[in-house]
């Protein structure tokens, strides 16, 4: 069966970017665009299954986050993925516990917003950003959150356990984690914690 996907988006040049990249990598499925809520609600009433929707999280219309609450109970069996220039990992831990399927950064790189599609598209829960202000890095520059989540991975604590220790979810230590290897331009946990362990 075709896959029908609508892109939701306001800004006519990441829309018709996104298009291209669909296009390009699902050539057979039926693509859709949207400006606003109400054109996305009207597209929703047509026949045939969304089979994904690509929604601008600052997106007009979109007042509140209850209504991707809304939209995931309406859209059930559709793959939900939120874009944003937005990389709070506190918010985009509620936009995932509303229901979305995936978190896709605008300011990351054309390719890896298309690997991230794909993966999402696939099953994979998936959170893709890049933080913004990336400076020289020291550690002084890093939030006190990520500072936090740093002290705490020099010290050998899973995920889960640096959950409990700053009371905030494990999703959202995985984003801080994802974040701070970024940032430290480290390939992993340990590389991380060897590199700053000095610091702290």
């Amino acid at each position: 069966m075709t896959a029908r996907i609508i892109i939701a988006d306001d800004h006519p040049m990441f829309r018709e970017g996104m298009l291209r990249t669909v296009q390009r990598l699902l050539p057979e499925a039926i693509v859709q665009e949207a400006g606003d809520m109400e054109a996305v609600h009207r597209l929703t009433l047509e026949d045939g299954d969304i089979d994904t929707l690509i929604l601008d999280l600052r997106f007009p219309g979109l007042t509140c986050l209850s209504q991707l609450a809304d939209l995931r109970q309406q859209l059930r069996r559709t793959t939900l993925i939120v874009v944003s220039m937005v990389d709070d990992p506190a918010l985009i831990d509620q936009v995932m516990a509303l229901g979305a399927d995936g978190f896709i950064g605008k300011n990351i790189a054309p390719d890896e917003i298309g690997q991230a599609l794909l993966a999402i598209r696939e099953g994979e829960v998936l959170v893709k950003f890049a933080p913004s202000g990336l400076l020289p890095l020291d550690t002084h520059t890093l939030t006190a959150r990520q500072q936090d989540v740093l002290r705490l991975i020099a010290q050998g604590k899973t995920n889960k356990e640096i959950a409990k220790a700053l009371a905030i979810s494990p999703f959202t230590v995985r984003i801080h984690v994802s974040s701070l290897l970024r940032r430290l331009d480290v390939p992993s946990r340990a590389a991380a914690a060897v590199k700053y362990s000095g610091e702290f």
